[in-house]
């Protein structure tokens, strides 16, 4: 059933603290009864689970505003400059500066409720959605009821930041890729053969393409998105804990703390393949698979659908969330080689004083954690049902339960963050996803899954 949502924000939305001791941050969503937050207040001990709301979640879409946070571009001709001599000053009528571009606004359609989404994806030709349920289901939308395709809560043991995490399809669309955590709380990518009905295909079908150990329990990551170039990138967050006490994200021999690309398909006697141009391929001591480094939590991440530009939601630690982009246009690579700054910065501030600063990329976006605190990030509108939205970035936080759009300006390296405009309010969002035809989806820990449409 769809209805358009429009009423006050629920209570119940938990915030945790993450600090440095060994206990989850809940930076992603949590179970579907209790709620472990990253990045929190400081008085709460990091990993403190709190019952969520039992209530139906309440949404509610807002016109845009213009917050602190954002820059707004500056708008308007340019004074003349002076001349010298008689020469008699023009008397042609100065030209109007441009009309300001509106802020946009939404309303919020719900069009299913699942239990604890996390990620959402789509195939070439299936009209269907995908969704990702924490627990270990993936459910399609696209007939009369929801219809489950895919069931490994077997395989893992969810909650706080554990669980079924990621969803992927191969351009193809005959295979997918899912990102989990298995009951020993390891990272673990596997393929499984998807029918024509969508049903994916089980036991001695499937097989595991790659496992890395998790030396705690929070800041898995979770992500998976085949880009551009036909790869699958894989985001993986620092390990836990708090504070990257091992230093692994600026470590290129760990693949905790990176963004991974890989050929997921069975090479030379290999689960998988690494693209020979790969950054760190032939680096000694460097993990080929290394895409990009210095991430804390990439929780989402996800590629603008016309120019290939790489946008990646890092959730921050104590004090700051993220939005890193890294532009796949004018000669630039969407994010080879680059280093994102944790653990040597959180945000714009310096964070651990022995890692190096050098060569970092700053995120184009950052806002305090008197706004919220844990980000979830997040798709650049294109193309999609509310045309006020093209080409801005939207994103939420699951602390703060809010929806933001951020106003891009420019391109390639000269991309820079404008206004940010608060589109909704949404109880716990976990992501902000594109479909197949551009529209934007919110996902609610509490169970809607809520398209962006006009208001």
């Amino acid at each position: 059933m769809r209805s358009t949502l429009a009423f006050a924000l629920g209570a119940g939305l938990a915030i945790a603290a993450c600090g440095g001791d060994a206990e989850p941050s809940g930076d992603a969503p949590t179970d579907p009864t209790a709620t472990t937050m990253a990045a929190g207040q400081s008085a709460a001990p990091e990993g403190t689970a709190v019952p969520g709301p039992t209530a139906a979640p309440a949404v509610t879409a807002a016109p845009g505003s213009n917050p602190s946070g954002g820059t707004a571009a500056a708008t308007g001709a340019p004074a003349s400059a002076d001349t010298a001599g008689s020469v008699a000053p023009s008397t042609a009528p100065s030209a109007e500066p441009p009309a300001p571009v509106p802020d946009p606004a939404v309303s919020l359609t719900e069009v299913a409720s699942v239990d604890a989404p996390t990620d959402l994806a789509w195939r070439d030709g299936d009209e269907g959605l995908y969704v990702v349920e924490q627990g270990g289901r993936i459910v399609r939308l696209g007939g009369a009821d929801p219809t489950t395709v895919l069931d490994v809560s077997e395989l893992t043991d969810a909650g706080g930041e554990r669980g079924l995490l990621g969803l992927a399809f191969a351009p193809s669309g005959d295979v997918a890729y899912i990102n989990y955590t298995d009951n020993d709380g390891n990272t673990v990518v596997a393929e499984y053969p998807v029918d024509a009905d969508g049903t994916f295909r089980t036991g001695d079908e499937a097989r595991t393409v790659l496992q890395i150990e998790q030396p705690y329990a929070n800041h898995n990551g979770g992500g998976l998105k085949f880009g551009p170039d036909g790869y699958l990138y894989i985001g993986m967050g620092d390990g836990g804990d708090g504070g990257d006490p091992e230093r692994r994200a600026s470590d290129p021999s760990e693949l905790l703390g990176k963004m991974l690309r890989i050929d997921p398909a069975i090479g030379g006697g290999q689960p998988y393949t690494v693209p020979a141009d790969n950054p760190f391929v032939g680096t000694d001591g460097a993990a080929p698979e290394i895409w990009a480094t210095g991430l804390r939590n990439p929780w989402r991440f996800s590629f603008d659908r016309d120019t290939g530009d790489l946008w990646i939601a890092d959730v921050g630690q104590n004090e700051f969330e993220e939005v890193d982009v890294a532009p796949a246009t004018g000669g630039l690579e969407a994010g080879r080689g680059l280093f994102f700054g944790w653990s040597a910065f959180e945000g714009e501030a310096r964070f651990n004083e022995d890692v190096s600063p050098d060569g970092h990329t700053p995120p184009i976006f950052t806002y305090a954690h008197d706004e919220g605190c844990s980000i979830s990030g997040g798709a650049r509108a294109r193309g999609g049902l509310v045309a006020t939205l093209e080409g801005w970035y939207v994103f939420a936080d699951y602390c703060a339960g809010t929806v933001w759009a951020l106003e891009v300006l420019g391109a390639g390296s000269e991309l820079s963050a404008g206004r940010r405009v608060t589109l909704a309010e949404v109880d716990a969002p976990t992501a902000v996803v594109d479909g197949p035809d551009g529209a934007l989806y919110v996902l609610s820990g509490a169970g809607p899954v809520l398209r962006l449409d006009p208001p």
